[in-house]
């Protein structure tokens, strides 16, 4: 019930000043002093003044009527507080699972280069951070190792170029009876036996690294280059390592570089073992990182057939591509995987529903404003909840503005509140 009352306050001067004080009471005193009546006006003013700086500009000249759990706006107010309504109806929850990640390399794409001989090092090609293609020389060795096998190669090419030479002189001879059969396939004998040593010398070279065209090369060049062995890189990548030292001796079991090939990178990942019956691979994962980065998606590539006696958890995996280099190995993600989805008849987004007084609360459209309804809840995801009481099928309710209409509820409440004077 609204009550006005007109209260004249005489002051010490000699012209008297009117206050007009409006306010909302149920029980109001009728005998108050001069002095209280003051000091009521005085705050209802600051209140007002204050309310009037918060508000909207179509708000100013509008008040907010409120009759217990009915909120009366107008037309230009609903606008002003972004109020929207909507049916109620059915929809999908989902199952999401958020997991923290660490970007790794991919282990498959990964590569130890190590040389095949001893050696010192001549040349240094390639440093740390350098890109590499496939087969490109990374650095250069002096070995005498692999000149000592070379060496082996050639003579064992000579004496089968010797073998054959003579094979055919007794095979021509043994045909016109002019030597005996004996002489003949001793001849055979020796073309076969270099034959074999020729096998070997080029498979302990090929071995050693060499390709079937530096063998082929190899007659045909200069003695000084029998020692040189080249180290080559085994796939297309960036050098994260590189471990040698012009004029430094190595050996065959050295690691001299660390090459990986960072278009595709894994996604390591932490799974609790009441997630597991939820995750089948190829699932999709969404990526996200911190700050600006930009979110991505890869797919669950496996899942560890363990679970850690200590931790309860069994390693994931997810494959992510990396054409720009933009996921560094050692970033911490987020990952997110949808694990399924649930028909539910009755849903709504979590925004529309308020916690007013220990209780969950929609507001639905009334007569000229908006009322509390309270609603049972039910399962829920990260965006939306299920509604299992409160609501029936087909009823607008607000899915956008709760807030703001819970926020002007309980402004008005208190001051109410303040107004009674309790």
């Amino acid at each position: 019930m609204r009550v006005m009352k007109v209260v004249l306050i005489c002051m010490a001067v000699t012209i008297p000043v009117a206050f007009g004080a409006f306010y909302y009471g149920r029980n109001v005193e009728s005998h108050r002093s001069a002095m209280e009546i003051h000091e009521a006006e005085n705050h209802g003013e600051r209140e007002h003044e204050e309310h009037e700086e918060q508000d909207h500009e179509s708000l100013k000249s509008e008040p907010v009527h409120q009759d217990e759990d009915h909120i009366l706006l107008s037309e230009d107010q609903v606008r002003a507080l972004g109020i929207v309504t909507a049916k109620a109806g059915p929809g999908t929850l989902e199952t999401v699972l958020t997991l923290p990640g660490e970007i790794v390399l991919n282990d498959d794409n990964v590569a130890l280069v190590t040389p095949y001989v001893s050696g010192y090092v001549k040349e240094i090609r390639k440093r740390q951070g350098d890109p590499v293609r496939r087969g490109e020389v990374m650095a250069v060795l002096e070995s005498r190792e692999l000149a000592d096998a070379g060496s082996a190669y050639l003579s064992a090419r000579e004496r089968l170029t010797l073998a054959v030479k003579n094979f055919e002189r007794e095979e021509s001879l043994w045909r016109k009876k002019i030597s005996p059969e004996l002489d003949y396939l001793e001849s055979k004998m020796a073309l076969s036996a270099a034959r074999i040593a020729v096998r070997s010398a080029q498979q302990k070279l090929m071995a050693l690294g060499l390709s079937k065209g530096a063998l082929d090369r190899l007659p045909r060049q200069a003695d000084a280059s029998l020692t040189r062995y080249e180290i080559l890189s085994p796939l297309n990548g960036q050098v994260l390592e590189k471990n040698l030292s012009l004029g430094e001796m190595v050996e065959s079991t050295d690691s001299v570089y660390r090459v990986a090939d960072m278009n595709t990178v894994w996604v390591r990942i932490n799974l609790l073992q009441r997630q597991l019956p939820f995750l089948k691979k190829d699932m999709a994962v969404h990526i996200q990182g911190d700050g600006p980065m930009a979110s991505a998606t890869g797919r669950l590539t496996f899942i560890g057939p363990l679970v850690g006696k200590e931790t309860r958890t069994a390693n994931g995996r997810a494959t992510l591509s990396n054409p720009d280099g933009e996921w560094r190995p050692g970033l911490f993600v987020s990952a997110r995987i949808l694990a399924g989805e649930k028909h539910i008849p009755f849903l709504v987004p979590k925004r529309a529903v308020q916690r007013i007084g220990g209780e969950s609360v929609v507001f639905v459209p009334g007569e000229g404003g908006f009322e509390e309804r309270v609603v049972t809840t039910g399962r829920s995801d990260e965006n939306h909840v299920e509604i299992t009481a409160g609501l029936s099928p087909e009823d607008r309710y607000v899915i956008d503005g709760a807030f703001e209409l819970k926020a002007t509820l309980t402004t008005d409440a208190m001051g109410s509140h303040a107004g009674h004077g309790h």
